[in-house]
């Protein structure tokens, strides 16, 4: 292996394999590869401009072994030949180019895992397993790609987005890196260890965490390409990681408070005499969500005028009762929507390979819009300013975002940046980019746009993402609070979920109200507090008198249609969630100076005390709430691990507990134990 420097960047070549090792910010490094003449120039998820460092390579044994004398006496590796220095991150390379990661202090942080002979290393084995393993797909310049890295016991792994299942430590996970409903695939995660790593890779493959090695796989890709950071603390970590792929804009105020939607509200009266409801109730409300099929088919991206004959002075009046109103938006364009042709004709379709051309057959038979496409991004946008922006909707759903393919069969699309097999993560990222830099573009300083799936990035463009159709049950509940941690930790702040959960739930059914007071208390302190659910049985299925086929709807789901008992517990949460907002804001304003997850993990806020990076079912919102969620039907106490180092007391009662302990605290359906850390004055409770 040919190892040289080339400025700030080690240069790695054999044979046709190029490695560049090179810094990218603050205690950071880029690692990319390939076995192409050129290497392939997309940056993905690492947009933003970094600073520039004091960097260096080491290239001099003499040099070497100074520098390392320098770190506690750490001894040099058998065969190192360079290393890269960059704050408090090194990458020390062998004569055979084979990578270790340390931290300031020369402690491994991760290494590349490769089993083969080595002249240096007598402990090598011949089994000729490489830890970068570019193999030539025929015919063409792609790779599948395998990158390998060794595992070590105790290490614990947290982020990689949304999966659906109920462990927050990946660590033993497999995990697909391709996105579904419900499934957000974010590949960064932050290790126990000391250290952060995003796979820089939107191409569908794999990721194991074993307990014997780790393993990223691409089925097609054209490069590897990743980032690792170190830091003495979680906040560190995603400091710098956020620093390279983004932080989100400043919370609108509209974001803070509650927001009502349900599948689904069938026409505008219906509509304004919900908001009109609430508010004679004295309610609060900031947002109201009109759901998918207001339209009059896919891809026209317009109110359908028989239901919603009047936007203009439904928005007018929203404006004045002071509810935002949120329109959802498909990426799916029916074979019979007017916008077809023009756009298959342009180009702004994503296309297949074989097959019909037919993406999707809900309600219609649809392909859906090329995200991926910047004149398609700015298509679809300008449809959707002329059909809804004209009204004063400024706000936008942007549903289906992963796209929902059916089936999931990736090796079928293409895109305008290339093979869905190589680029497909990054559908979501276009389309929340489209509309956040048509807003801009227009004035508009409150973006937020609420998407069912993000990729890495996603959250500079305003990302609200929710996680999709769950189910209304209690495991789906506890799946969700790890699903919510995992964003955070995977650097995506705004996230969110059905409360209640979208599919199952019927309101007079006693075991759904018990789990719907319970969601709805948790959802109080997550980033956004949404309503939604499809709440069964559906109302039968409507006349067509024009002949445009329409959905009919779910049952009631404001928070008076579940019985009075449940009114009352409900209602409560609506003004929690006000006295929580000078509060909140606080927190959103670290989220977006510093990149600091809104929920966060208790070894987040507590790195120093060993049981919080054990603890999954409860978590801080911000940095002085401690929130721990009723998991179980039936359950009215709850234990709870208040973190060693700080003195909480309990929101309800007003005991204080000394930090470092579990304790057990009543939980009345009516309540969700909250503590607040070193004395802050926080009303939650106080009426």
């Amino acid at each position: 292996m040919m190892i040289r420097a080339e400025g700030q960047r080690l240069l790695l070549r054999g044979g046709h394999e190029t490695v560049w090792i090179e810094p990218w910010g603050a205690d950071s490094l880029r690692v990319r590869g390939c076995i192409s003449a050129e290497m392939d120039g997309h940056d993905w998820a690492l947009t933003e401009p970094v600073e520039e460092t004091d960097a260096r390579i080491l290239m001099e044994e003499r040099d070497i072994r100074e520098a390392w004398e320098i770190r506690d006496g750490q001894p040099l590796r058998t065969g190192t030949f360079a290393v890269l220095e960059n704050g408090g991150i090194c990458a020390e390379v062998t004569d055979e180019g084979w990578i270790t990661f340390r931290n300031r202090r020369g402690e491994v942080l991760t290494q590349e895992y490769w089993r083969d002979r080595n002249r240096m290393n007598r402990h090598a084995v011949p089994l000729r397993i490489s830890a970068r393993e570019m193999k030539p797909i025929p015919g063409c310049d792609d790779m599948q790609l395998c990158a390998r890295f060794e595992a070590f016991d105790g290490e614990r792994i947290f982020g990689m987005g949304q999966y659906q299942d109920s462990r927050m430590d990946k660590k033993g996970a497999v995990l697909e890196l391709a996105h579904r409903n419900s499934q957000a695939s974010v590949p960064f995660y932050i290790s126990s260890r000391g250290y952060g790593f995003l796979w820089n890779n939107p191409a569908v493959g794999q990721a194991v965490f074993g307990t014997n090695r780790t393993e990223w796989t691409a089925l097609s890709t054209k490069k590897l390409d990743y980032f690792i950071t170190a830091g003495d603390t979680p906040a560190d970590i995603l400091r710098n990681y956020t620093r390279a792929s983004g932080r989100v804009p400043v919370m609108p105020e509209y974001g803070l408070g509650y927001w009502q939607c349900k599948l689904r509200y069938r026409t505008q009266e219906e509509f304004l005499a919900m908001i009109r409801e609430h508010k004679r109730r004295g309610l609060p409300m900031d947002v109201a969500v009109i759901d998918f099929f207001h339209w009059t088919l896919q891809g026209d991206f317009k109110f359908d005028p028989v239901c919603w004959p009047d936007p203009a002075a439904m928005v007018e009046e929203m404006n004045r009762l002071g509810v935002r109103c949120v329109v959802s938006v498909w990426p799916t364009v029916d074979e019979r929507s007017e916008n077809r042709g023009e756009m298959a004709e342009k180009g702004y379709l994503v296309q297949t390979d074989r097959g019909t051309g037919v993406h999707m057959t809900w309600m219609g038979a649809t392909a859906f819009y090329d995200a991926t496409n910047p004149e398609a991004q700015r298509y679809v946008y300008e449809k959707c300013r002329e059909n809804y922006g004209r009204y004063g909707i400024r706000t936008y759903w942007l549903d289906e975002a992963e796209p929902e393919y059916g089936p999931y069969d990736f090796d079928i699309y293409r895109y305008w940046a290339g093979p869905a097999l190589q680029v497909t993560n990054s559908y979501p990222v276009g389309y929340a980019k489209g509309f956040y830099e048509g807003l801009r573009g227009d004035g508009e300083k409150d973006i937020i746009s609420l998407v069912r799936c993000a990729w890495a990035g996603s959250q500079k463009y305003g990302v609200l993402c929710w996680s999709g159709d769950v189910h209304s049950t209690f495991r789906a509940m506890r799946e969700q609070l790890q699903a919510g941690l995992s964003m955070a930790a995977a650097g995506i702040p705004w996230w969110t979920c059905d409360l209640g959960g979208f599919i199952g739930g019927v309101n007079d059914d006693p075991a759904f109200r018990e789990l719907l007071a319970r969601w709805f208390a948790w959802g109080c302190f997550l980033p956004v507090f949404r309503m939604h659910g499809e709440r069964q049985p559906w109302y039968p299925q409507e006349p067509a008198p024009d002949g445009v086929q329409r959905p009919s709807s779910g049952q009631a789901n404001e928070i008076w249609s579940f019985g009075e008992e449940m009114y009352a517990i409900l209602r409560r949460y609506l003004f929690i969630r006000e006295r929580l907002r000078p509060y909140l804001r606080e927190v959103m304003a670290q989220a977006h100076e510093s990149g600091a997850p809104v929920m966060r993990p208790l070894w987040y806020e507590f790195p120093e005390d060993p049981a919080c990076w054990d603890v999954e079912d409860s978590y801080c919102l911000g940095g002085s709430l401690l929130i721990a969620p009723v998991l179980e039907a039936g359950a009215r106490e709850r234990s709870v691990y208040l973190p060693a180092g700080a003195v909480w007391k309990d929101a309800f009662s007003g005991i204080k507990y000394t930090g470092g302990q579990r304790v057990t605290v009543d939980a009345p359906l009516e309540m969700i134990p909250v503590f607040i850390r070193d004395g802050r004055d926080i009303p939650v409770y106080a009426e």
